[in-house]
């Protein structure tokens, strides 16, 4: 096959790019140039899009011995995931930039000019395994797996993508790219969100919302217990960082249970209160056979998996938890998986609405 591989210019794109080759496919690299400034996405191993991984993924290439492109997708990524972040924030509710990326830029945008220019698949050095019966499953290395951040990939998309690094623990990856000679072996990974170099989320959206003060209340009294410069600074969960100017009458510490953006408000209260046993979700990516069945779901990227009882239809998800999950919140996914032996298989997703709770638990 003659395949597109996106090269970050880190570690796990160039060995998947020389697992593509060495598979015996006709590989051309490829880096995403996605920043409008190069030299504001990056901070020590904070981010990436910098000039020095444009140069570390050329490199990577000339080593493999595969042709090598750069493809200018700054206003496509700035319109779909930038702009998307900021106005999610905006609405009260948590996005996930890395799965969104994946499903406008990568899976979307890159697929369709591969397409256009006559190649058959993309080749990504994501930590998922995908199959010959084309099911997506977890990576073999699970404290690296990305299946989550997959999940929002259609039937389509998924025909049309490689996954080389799957059945490889991210040491494993490292120790073949230094037994390839490829100078990235020891590159740090990059971590945090890829715009936001500096890692200060809440000052990233200010400098592009403003300051917008509002009250923090106590989810039970509706006490008012402080202020803050704009709820978008806030995620559900939250404990630190609240600069509450009443303490609790327990003492205990309070955390974020809701954002109201009409009325401007965070509002607060004990770690039981985030308690929820139902999720509801709209736009639903469905692969299972069943719209109707016992299975696990994951609700946010790293975290624990919850036995759920999970309902799909066309526009939307609810899963009934089998056990009380907390700081579930709108904007994030909502992944469903089926155990396996083999590696657990990705049935779908959607993007979380709500949660609830609907049922005491002792």
């Amino acid at each position: 096959m003659r395949v597109l591989a996106a090269m970050s210019g880190g570690v796990d794109s160039a060995v998947a790019a020389a697992r593509a080759r060495d598979a015996g496919h006709d590989v051309t690299g490829v880096h995403l140039a996605l920043a409008r400034n190069p030299q504001t996405f990056r901070t020590g191993a904070r981010g990436c899009c910098t000039l020095e991984d444009s140069r570390d993924a050329r490199r990577a290439a000339d080593v493999i011995g595969i042709p090598f492109y750069v493809w200018d997708m700054a206003e496509e990524f700035h319109d779909s995931v930038v702009d998307d972040f900021v106005n999610e924030y905006a609405a009260g509710r948590t996005p996930n930039p890395c799965l969104r990326c994946n499903e406008k830029i990568k899976f979307a945008a890159v697929l369709d000019r591969a397409v256009a220019l006559g190649f058959d698949a993309v080749v990504t050095g994501h930590h998922a395994r995908l199959g010959a019966d084309g099911l997506l499953r977890r990576s073999v290395d699970l404290a690296k797996d990305q299946s989550y951040v997959l999940a929002v990939l259609t039937r389509a998309q998924l025909d049309r993508a490689i996954f080389p690094l799957g059945d490889s623990t991210k040491e494993r990856v490292r120790a073949e790219a230094a037994e390839r000679g490829l100078a990235v072996a020891d590159k740090p990974d990059s971590h945090d969100i890829c715009f936001i170099a500096d890692g200060d989320t809440r000052g990233f959206l200010e400098g592009r919302l403003g300051s917008a003060p509002g009250d923090i209340v106590d989810g039970r009294t509706g006490e008012r217990l402080g202020t803050h410069n704009g709820a978008y600074g806030f995620t559900i969960g939250q404990r630190k960082g609240l600069d509450l100017r009443v303490p609790a009458a327990d003492g205990r510490p309070r955390y974020v249970l809701s954002i109201t953006p009409v009325t401007n408000t965070v509002t607060v209260g004990p770690r039981e209160d985030l308690e929820v046993d139902v999720v509801t979700a709209d736009r639903p990516i469905w692969h299972g056979a069943d719209t109707r069945l016992d299975c696990e779901v994951q609700l946010r990227a790293h975290g624990e998996v919850v036995p759920a009882s999970v309902s799909v239809a066309s526009d939307a998800l609810v899963a009934a938890l089998k056990s009380p999950a907390r700081g579930v919140a709108a904007g994030q996914a909502i992944v469903a998986y089926q155990p396996d032996p083999e590696g657990d298989i990705v049935l779908g997703s959607a993007t979380i609405t709500a949660g609830s709770r609907v049922s005491s638990h002792a």
